[in-house]
């Protein structure tokens, strides 16, 4: 989680400053936006492509064929095979912008792009643990986004990158103490003010709604514990683009968090179908993962055991195989689950053994105190049925 935090402090969001009198560049960003957030990169690629060479001196085109590359990123934060494609990418729109501002200090267009260019990387030097680096390049975004709203006072889509700043500088230092040092150099936050930001962006934004709309959905549900409000930026953003992983399995975690069984069941398994049908982000073993867990889960809540049984064995299985520095949630709270169905099946022998492997693991909220109590349950029970 406090991976996840830093990376919200130092992105600093992109938003686009595009002549609303040229309708083909405006249409052509907006369909190539919604085919990122669709998963369809090939699409997007072509589409963006065709943007550079139209446009061969605006930084938009370059910049959303690297969003293309973050975006495969994202669909699989476990592996680092698009880190350096994305990285090459973000210093080509880097030195774009630095060249059109060489001749125009002022161009607005070259000062959001290359601001959310290294907003971006510094996204991802956070998520691999480059703290001082992602650090610095917040540092070094902020400004350059602030200086172009000063020269485009009206976009709203601006408001974006402050939202976010806002509400997370505010509440990041509150809620994760080991992190206050990387803000030690930036303006403080103010959280009010970041969601008011949002959701203005939310009704009127442009380019930049669905963003908006992730990030209140995030910070209803890390953060707010608000999950009414969570669900219904999740609802939309499914809504428009069904075949995103990420916005799925969002709205299957809230439905879990409003312990809506139906629901979560119904999108997990819609997930799963998608994984078959290797769907573009579902077939991988994070995503299934998830999805047989959380199956497993509603099985068992509803005392089908032969049914959650299977679930949670398969989450087992994907777990030993994604699972490097330390055991998952999902693996341990999987193993308690299994060991309860062979106990409540009398198989204690078996349920002794998923407890006992418990134990070795790493402790996982009440995992310990948990399976002590239930090997301490299976010895009187099995002492009662020797009389």
């Amino acid at each position: 989680m406090i991976k996840n935090a830093a990376l919200l402090i130092i992105f600093i969001g992109i938003s686009l400053r595009i002549n609303a009198q040229d309708v083909k560049f405006d249409s052509t960003v907006v369909k190539g936006i919604r085919q990122i957030y669709s998963i369809d990169f090939e699409a997007a690629l072509k589409t963006f492509q065709g943007l550079a060479v139209d446009y061969p001196n605006h930084p938009a085109g370059n910049f959303f064929i690297a969003m293309i590359e973050w975006w495969k990123i994202i669909l699989d934060t476990s592996t680092e095979e698009y880190d350096e494609s994305f990285l090459r990418k973000i210093e080509d729109v880097i030195t774009q912008c630095d060249r059109i501002l060489d001749n125009e200090p002022d161009n607005v267009d070259a000062l959001f792009f290359k601001g959310g260019a290294i907003g971006f990387r510094g996204r991802l030097n956070s998520l691999r643990n480059n703290w001082f680096s992602a650090a610095g390049d917040g540092k070094e975004a902020l400004p350059l986004v602030e200086r172009a709203a000063e020269l485009d006072p009206d976009n709203i889509d601006v408001k974006l990158g402050f939202g976010i700043y806002n509400y997370y500088a505010a509440v990041i230092p509150e809620q994760y103490p080991i992190v206050t040092p990387l803000m030690i150099f930036l303006p403080s936050g103010d959280k009010e003010l970041g969601i008011k930001q949002l959701k203005s962006i939310a009704v009127n934004g442009k380019y930049t709604k669905y963003e908006a709309y992730y990030f209140l959905m995030t910070l209803y549900y890390n953060f707010e514990k608000d999950f009414d409000a969570a669900e219904e930026y999740s609802a939309a953003l499914s809504r428009e683009f069904p075949n995103n992983p990420v916005f799925e399995r969002w709205r299957g975690r809230i439905a879990i968090k409003k312990s809506d069984l139906f629901l979560a069941d119904s999108i997990f398994k819609n997930i799963l179908w998608k994984a078959k049908e290797n769907l573009t982000g579902y077939n991988t073993l994070n995503v299934k993962r998830e999805a047989v867990y959380y199956v497993g889960y509603k099985y068992r809540n509803a005392g089908q055991y032969d049914s959650a049984l299977v679930y949670f064995e398969k989450c087992v299985s994907y777990s030993q195989k994604i699972d490097k520095d330390e055991e998952s949630g999902f693996l341990i709270n999987s193993m308690l689950y299994l060991g309860v169905i062979k106990e409540i099946n009398g198989d204690y022998a078996a349920a002794n053994m998923y407890y006992e492997k418990v134990l070795d693991m790493r402790e996982f909220g009440t995992s310990h105190d948990l399976a002590y109590e239930y090997l301490d349950r299976i010895e009187k029970l099995e002492e009662k049925n020797k009389y």
